[in-house]
């Protein structure tokens, strides 16, 4: 890590780098200090777009929201941005401007196309990808993007997700390996390359030139240079995705960086993340049980497995996410975790079809509580349950880091502690780590600021009420 005691006050409150991070739900666009300091941070909401009767990915609100951000970072010495961005999500571009608005995830393809690319997959054994709904296999939205815009299969270049945003800030087109090997049905795991559906579509001859996370692939368009006030020199790295974001994040702290670990990162999603110190044969997991094999920006397969844990919590509680692990309600959360345990109160899996371990539970409540504390202490066990099978799948050992926003969510973190004895389980800021990962790629040798926090059992045993979860939600399977 970078000595702050050795640089001037100046050094330390400068802007050097400025990550923008699109997620599923919110963007943000943040700004650096050489040595690891966060200075400024914007946020927003994406919007829902349909066009055309499909769902789209809100682009230009987005666009207009860097704009904008970048204009309010302009008094300082930027030198980089890198962009960070959700995975299962491409841009078409044609003639130098986008072809279409680019498919949103949760729009769900016709009958006959779903049908049409279930029988052209290539397997899971090569992928690492297994069939999911509805457009989060990138290859299912590609076949019907083809579908509906024939006119663009030649001619046209793919760009993923993040390095859409990498050529808006550069207008260099890039593709890079962290999107394109997240379940995505488009990478060979092991032979680091295009898969075999790939190179029959002919999509791996329209992805731009492949390109490492961390490369330089231009600098600030001069449009956006004299618009921002930024420097057209700033320089504009490749970027990743931002499962991996968090996970180089993570890759900070010693006590993980060189350890057989797990990372469970948690937004919208929560994504079980094993960095293996030995070998791990990813043939053995579950396809059908959302078990998938990411890919590091190094090229390294990291076995996963995730649910849609956020998601689902909003659902349980029909309220803002954050009401879970707001500062002030941990204490009555924690209290309440002692009624639910009584009153056998519990939610079963799944609340989002299709995916997660228990793909085809029919989720709901039993015994639900009418104490608003007790709801929402129930959200988080149910979280916390989900969440230990995910790790099961994957294998998980010795230690697991819990990072993202529900990191602060104390029941949650602290019945997983109560589930796995075995781990020492730790939380670390739960703010900005998918930024701090991709700020990590213009600097690797910084260090996240503060220590790992351990992560103590809930003062109550809750051995009883996880068998009685485990055999009711196997009675619905």
């Amino acid at each position: 890590m970078l000595d702050r005691n050795s640089v001037s006050e100046v050094w330390v409150n400068s802007g050097f780098a400025i990550v923008v991070d699109i997620g599923k739900t919110r963007s943000k666009v943040t700004l650096w200090s050489r040595d690891g300091t966060l200075l400024g941070n914007h946020s927003r909401a994406n919007e829902k777009v349909l066009t055309g009767g499909i769902e789209r990915l809100d682009e230009a609100g987005i666009a207009e929201f860097i704009r904008t951000s970048l204009k309010e970072f302009s008094d300082h010495p930027v030198e980089y941005i890198v962009a960070v961005a959700h995975g299962a999500a491409a841009v078409t571009i044609a003639d130098h401007a986008i072809a279409f608005a680019p498919f949103d995830y949760e729009a769900q393809p016709p009958a006959d196309v779903v049908a049409a690319y279930r029988d052209m997959r290539a397997p899971f054994a090569q992928t690492g990808s297994p069939a999911l709904p509805a457009g989060l296999n990138l290859g299912q939205q590609l076949y019907w993007s083809d579908r509906e815009y024939p006119e663009h299969i030649t001619n046209s270049t793919l760009l993923p997700w993040p390095q859409y945003w990498a050529w808006f800030l550069s207008g260099v087109a890039a593709s890079e390996v962290t999107t394109l090997g997240c379940h995505s049905d488009l990478w060979s795991v092991s032979e680091q390359s295009f898969s075999s559906l790939a190179r029959k579509q002919g999509w791996d001859e329209r992805f731009a030139p492949l390109r490492r996370a961390d490369d330089i692939i231009g600098t600030l368009r001069p449009e956006l240079a004299a618009e921002t006030g930024l420097s057209s020199e700033v320089q504009i790295l490749a970027g990743l995705h931002d499962s991996n974001a968090a996970l180089l994040a993570a890759r900070g702290f010693a006590q993980i960086e060189d350890e057989e670990a797990t990372v469970l990162s948690t937004g919208t999603w929560f994504i079980a993340m094993r960095l293996a110190r030995s070998t791990v044969n990813l043939h053995d997991l579950p396809e059908a049980r959302d078990c998938l094999v990411n890919v590091d920006p190094f090229g390294v397969p990291v076995p996963s497995a995730r649910f849609m844990g956020g998601r689902e919590i909003e659902t349980l509680i029909q309220i803002d996410t954050h009401q879970v692990d707001i500062k002030p309600d941990q204490p009555h959360l924690l209290a309440a975790v002692g009624p639910v345990l009584d009153a056998d109160a519990m939610v079963l899996p799944t609340l989002s079809p299709g995916n997660g371990p228990f793909p085809s539970g029919e989720g709901g409540w039993i015994n639900r509580p009418e104490d608003w504390y007790e709801r929402r202490a129930g959200a988080c066990l149910y979280a916390a349950l989900v969440a230990n099978a995910a790790l099961e799948l994957v294998g998980t050992q010795n230690k697991l880091l819990v990072e993202g926003r529900f990191a602060e969510a104390e029941v949650l973190v602290r019945a997983l502690a109560s589930l796995r004895p075995d781990l020492q389980i730790f939380v670390a800021n739960a703010h900005n780590d998918v930024s701090f990962g991709a700020l990590r790629l213009v600097e690797p040798s910084l260090r996240p600021v503060g220590d790992l926090r351990r992560i103590a059992p809930l003062g109550h045993d809750i051995s009883s009420y996880a068998a009685m979860w485990n055999e009711h939600q196997a009675a619905l399977a």
